[in-house]
């Protein structure tokens, strides 16, 4: 690719961010479509976001994402947000728009496409949701627009898991129009402490995500939950970590019998959604697939 004048700069913010995937998705996005555009990383300490928002957008940046810590810092820097991040309370991408930048949310769409790309629909089934951490809250959300039937959260701190629970019921009630004068409230999430998971019914099976960082590399030897009986329930398990390409959460899944998935391809998604975004362009799925082969080249 020839870098020149008339290159659009894209990239990423964290802290830390040198170990991202995200230049493999967008450069190799760009090469595919011709797209004149080059993403990198860009390392943001916590207290300089605000400047790193207005830098951006000064230099002329096409659009930013944003990743751990930042997600939830950027909103107060935004020209304007989209409603799910707003609701979902973490921005992950910035999209230019007059006199700034839009914040937009696509972990949650991600995940959403990745389920669907593997063939599982969440509407009107029974999720367990391990964690209850900002990507366990989002992802909570997320399940309530798509239908799930009922939602299990669980989790080590149960004050978390409650505050989760209560928040995304008093939407969805709220949503629905089902609160109404003298009728009983209808609940869609529930919340245990992580010894809790006995108490789930054991007469189903639930699509299980596992929404820690419990596992990571490199410490790779953990799950949340350890116990195999508990993935005796499991339908189908979902990690969103992606390093290992198998975490311990996932053997446990298959030990058990049931089909598991990494976090890769949600993360592979979230970025072509925002590269959508950023070029107005549709990613055809072809190209998606080739995409994610060069993540997992990278991975090796």
């Amino acid at each position: 690719m020839d870098i020149n004048g008339h290159t659009r700069v894209l990239g990423v913010m964290g802290n830390p961010v040198e170990h991202t995937m995200s230049p493999v998705i967008h450069n190799n996005l760009a090469a595919a479509t011709g797209d004149d555009l080059v993403y990198t990383a860009f390392h943001v300490e916590n207290e300089n976001v605000r400047d790193a928002v207005r830098g951006a957008f000064a230099l002329n940046l096409l659009g930013m994402n944003v990743t751990v810590p930042h997600k939830s810092a950027v909103i107060p820097f935004l020209k304007e947000i989209d409603p799910l991040a707003e609701r979902i309370g973490a921005v992950n991408t910035l999209v230019r728009c007059e006199g700034g930048f839009k914040g937009y949310n696509t972990d949650m769409p991600g995940l959403l496409r990745a389920m669907k790309y593997d063939g599982i629909s969440i509407e009107g089934e029974e999720v367990i949701l391990l964690g209850a951490g900002g990507v366990a809250r989002a992802v909570a959300m997320m399940l309530a627009d798509n239908g799930a039937a009922k939602i299990h959260i669980l989790n080590r701190s149960l004050d978390k898991a409650e505050r989760i629970a209560e928040e995304v019921n008093s939407y969805v009630t709220g949503n629905a129009a089902k609160k109404a004068e003298g009728s009983e409230e209808t609940h869609l999430v529930y919340a245990y402490e992580l010894s809790g998971y006995a108490s789930i019914p054991a007469d189903k099976k639930y699509i299980t995500i596992q929404a820690t960082s419990v596992g990571m590399h490199p410490n790779t030897d953990c799950a949340v939950i350890e116990d195999p009986s508990f993935y005796e329930k499991v339908k189908a398990g979902y990690d969103i970590v992606f390093n290992p390409l198998e975490t311990k959460f996932m053997k446990l899944c298959k030990n058990a019998g049931a089909d598991s998935y990494n976090g890769l391809r949600m993360l592979l998604y979230q970025g072509v959604i925002a590269y959508e975004l950023w070029t107005g362009k549709s990613i055809s799925n072809d190209l998606t697939d080739e995409v994610y082969s060069k993540m997992l080249d990278a991975m090796r």
